[in-house]
């Protein structure tokens, strides 16, 4: 079996005709595909009462896909030369609008939100919060969350200014400490959800247990907490490029990419601190009535 004749520039000796960066076939739009796939239907199941088997194959083939498909680009980037000025550029407004869409993405769960809160429906009296759900104080814990990720936004900030100025040791020193603090508001997170007075299961006369309420401040604080677990993945794996000597002053979209995802995080909790902690637990109850 003769293999096809490669006709490409580089392959005689000869400097690419443009700047842009032609992507080679890969497998791993398809194979993450079936995995988010499978990790979709494997959850579906297992709140459903089934076995967890299926979600958790699910979830190690993602893993598997972020792996094998974040080393390919690794490559191409840093050792291939692939990403060029113009490609980085293409990178930035692919990033902005990846954000775009994530804006949106909570606009959903903020929408519904307000709209169970400023017109509570009779079927919670038109109370709001509903009646027998006893939220959490937004001075304890959601308020040492904010700490958190705000200075973690310091953090990610100190690492940049010193990835430009040169400094490995700053930068490997401020993502570091980003990792941490992202870790650690991930655990605070799960500690005030394992401490709730009300719960996302459903049961029939038991107030607090489902509801308008549970909903959506799960689906809201929930999601934003999965975006914190992915943010501090790509700030490991930042980490990891650093401490490698992978970025330099004028070529670390990677870094900056996922500093940009860390402050998207931030902003949003904010909102969510504000809307859902402070106003929707204290503000709005006399309002409801």
């Amino acid at each position: 079996m003769v293999a096809p004749a490669d006709t490409s520039a580089a392959a005689h000796g000869g400097e690419p005709k443009h700047p842009w960066h032609l992507v080679d076939p890969s497998p791993w739009p398809v194979i993450g595909a079936i995995a988010a796939g499978l990790l979709t239907v494997g959850t579906v199941v297992y709140m459903h009462g089934g076995g967890s088997w299926l979600m958790l194959i699910g979830f190690l083939s993602i893993l598997f896909t972020m792996f094998g498909w974040w080393r390919q680009v690794v490559k191409e980037a840093t050792f291939e030369g692939h990403h060029t000025g113009p490609v980085q550029i293409s990178m930035r407004y692919g990033m902005a609008l990846f954000i775009a869409s994530e804006v949106m993405f909570f606009a959903a769960w903020f929408w519904a939100y307000f709209n169970a809160s400023l017109f509570p429906p009779s079927a919670i009296e038109g109370k709001w919060p509903p009646p027998g759900i006893v939220t959490f104080d937004p001075w304890d814990l959601p308020f040492l969350n904010t700490l958190i990720l705000l200075t973690s936004g310091v953090t990610v900030t100190w690492a940049h200014h010193a990835l430009l100025e040169g400094n490995r040791k700053h930068l490997l020193q401020g993502l570091l400490l980003t990792i941490l603090l992202g870790l650690t508001f991930t655990g605070v997170q799960a500690y005030e959800y394992s401490h709730a007075a009300f719960s996302f299961a459903f049961e029939e006369g038991t107030a607090g247990k489902g509801g308008i309420y549970p909903t959506t401040f799960y689906m809201a604080t929930g999601f934003h907490g999965a975006h914190v677990i992915i943010g501090t993945t790509f700030l490991i794996v930042c980490y990891l490029r650093a401490a490698k000597g992978h970025f330099k002053r004028d070529h670390h979209f990677g870094f900056e990419a996922a500093a940009w995802y860390w402050h998207f995080v931030d902003v949003v909790w904010l909102f969510l601190f504000v809307a859902i902690y402070w106003w929707g637990a204290g503000a709005s109850a006399g309002a409801g009535h």
